[in-house]
Protein backbone atom coordinates (compact mmCIF):
# COMPACT_ATOMS: atom_id res chain seq x y z
CA UNK A 1 0.00 0.00 0.00
CA UNK A 2 1.39 3.21 -1.49
CA UNK A 3 1.81 6.14 1.11
CA UNK A 4 -0.46 8.40 -1.17
CA UNK A 5 -2.88 5.70 -1.10
CA UNK A 6 -2.62 5.64 2.67
CA UNK A 7 -3.25 9.38 3.39
CA UNK A 8 -6.05 9.69 1.31
CA UNK A 9 -7.96 6.94 3.00
CA UNK A 10 -6.87 8.75 6.66
CA UNK A 11 -8.20 11.94 5.14
CA UNK A 12 -10.98 10.55 2.80
CA UNK A 13 -12.48 8.88 4.78
CA UNK A 14 -13.43 10.97 7.58
CA UNK A 15 -14.22 13.86 5.79
CA UNK A 16 -16.90 12.14 3.92
CA UNK A 17 -18.35 10.94 7.31
CA UNK A 18 -18.28 14.29 7.98
CA UNK A 19 -20.03 15.32 5.21
CA UNK A 20 -22.82 12.63 5.29
CA UNK A 21 -23.03 13.90 9.28
CA UNK A 22 -23.22 17.48 8.22
CA UNK A 23 -26.18 16.34 5.50
CA UNK A 24 -28.42 14.71 7.36
CA UNK A 25 -28.28 16.80 10.78
CA UNK A 26 -29.50 19.96 8.09
CA UNK A 27 -32.15 18.48 5.80
CA UNK A 28 -34.21 20.97 6.42
CA UNK A 29 -35.41 23.50 3.71
CA UNK A 30 -34.27 27.30 3.14
CA UNK A 31 -35.36 29.64 0.56
CA UNK A 32 -31.99 31.92 -0.23
CA UNK A 33 -33.54 35.25 -1.40
CA UNK A 34 -31.11 37.96 -3.09
CA UNK A 35 -33.97 40.82 -2.15
CA UNK A 36 -32.64 42.80 1.36
CA UNK A 37 -36.08 44.98 1.28
CA UNK A 38 -38.50 42.15 1.67
CA UNK A 39 -37.21 39.18 2.80
CA UNK A 40 -40.77 37.55 3.53
CA UNK A 41 -41.26 37.57 0.64
CA UNK A 42 -37.93 38.22 -2.05
CA UNK A 43 -38.34 39.07 -6.01
CA UNK A 44 -34.89 37.52 -6.15
CA UNK A 45 -35.24 33.72 -4.73
CA UNK A 46 -33.76 30.16 -5.39
CA UNK A 47 -36.64 27.57 -4.85
CA UNK A 48 -36.25 25.85 -1.77
CA UNK A 49 -32.82 23.65 -1.16
CA UNK A 50 -32.02 21.97 1.94
CA UNK A 51 -29.13 23.83 4.13
CA UNK A 52 -26.87 21.32 3.52
CA UNK A 53 -26.68 21.66 -0.17
CA UNK A 54 -26.70 25.52 -0.04
CA UNK A 55 -23.66 25.38 1.91
CA UNK A 56 -21.99 22.72 0.29
CA UNK A 57 -22.50 25.30 -2.86
CA UNK A 58 -21.43 28.01 -1.40
CA UNK A 59 -18.13 26.34 -0.06
CA UNK A 60 -17.65 24.61 -3.92
CA UNK A 61 -18.24 28.18 -6.10
CA UNK A 62 -16.04 29.49 -3.08
CA UNK A 63 -13.01 27.33 -3.62
CA UNK A 64 -13.65 27.67 -7.29
CA UNK A 65 -13.55 31.61 -7.45
CA UNK A 66 -10.28 31.22 -4.83
CA UNK A 67 -8.49 28.51 -7.25
CA UNK A 68 -9.74 30.51 -10.53
CA UNK A 69 -8.24 34.08 -9.05
CA UNK A 70 -5.04 32.27 -7.84
CA UNK A 71 -4.33 30.62 -11.37
CA UNK A 72 -4.52 33.87 -12.50
CA UNK A 73 -2.21 35.48 -10.65
CA UNK A 74 0.43 33.04 -11.27
CA UNK A 75 0.01 33.57 -14.62
CA UNK A 76 3.34 35.81 -14.78
CA UNK A 77 5.34 33.23 -12.90
CA UNK A 78 4.45 30.09 -15.52
CA UNK A 79 5.22 32.50 -18.02
CA UNK A 80 8.50 33.31 -16.57
CA UNK A 81 9.23 29.29 -15.86
CA UNK A 82 8.28 28.25 -19.59
CA UNK A 83 10.92 31.30 -20.91
CA UNK A 84 13.64 30.14 -18.22
CA UNK A 85 13.15 26.54 -19.41
CA UNK A 86 13.34 27.54 -22.68
CA UNK A 87 16.97 29.07 -21.67
CA UNK A 88 18.06 26.22 -20.16
CA UNK A 89 17.37 23.99 -23.27
CA UNK A 90 19.54 26.22 -25.17
CA UNK A 91 22.30 26.73 -22.56
CA UNK A 92 22.34 22.83 -22.13
CA UNK A 93 22.91 22.39 -26.00
CA UNK A 94 25.32 25.09 -26.49
CA UNK A 95 27.52 23.57 -23.92
CA UNK A 96 26.88 19.80 -25.47
CA UNK A 97 28.14 21.50 -28.38
CA UNK A 98 31.03 22.95 -27.01
CA UNK A 99 32.10 19.88 -25.27
CA UNK A 100 32.52 18.13 -28.43
CA UNK A 101 33.79 20.39 -30.35
CA UNK A 102 36.59 20.83 -27.68
CA UNK A 103 37.15 16.88 -27.43
CA UNK A 104 37.59 16.99 -31.64
CA UNK A 105 40.04 19.93 -30.96
CA UNK A 106 42.08 18.37 -28.29
CA UNK A 107 42.35 15.13 -30.90
CA UNK A 108 43.16 17.45 -33.74
CA UNK A 109 46.49 18.88 -31.79
CA UNK A 110 47.05 15.55 -29.51
CA UNK A 111 50.54 14.73 -30.22
CA UNK A 112 51.61 11.52 -31.90
CA UNK A 113 52.92 8.44 -29.49
CA UNK A 114 56.40 8.03 -29.15
CA UNK A 115 58.27 6.07 -31.52
CA UNK A 116 60.37 3.30 -30.03
CA UNK A 117 63.91 2.79 -31.84
CA UNK A 118 65.22 -0.27 -32.38
CA UNK A 119 68.44 -0.83 -30.72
Amino acid sequence: MTLRRLLTGLIGVPLFLVLVLFAVANRQSVVVGFDPFSPEAPVLAAPALPLFAVILAAVMLGVVIGGSASWFRQGKWRKEAKTRRAEVSKLEAETERAHREAAAARQALALPAPRREAA
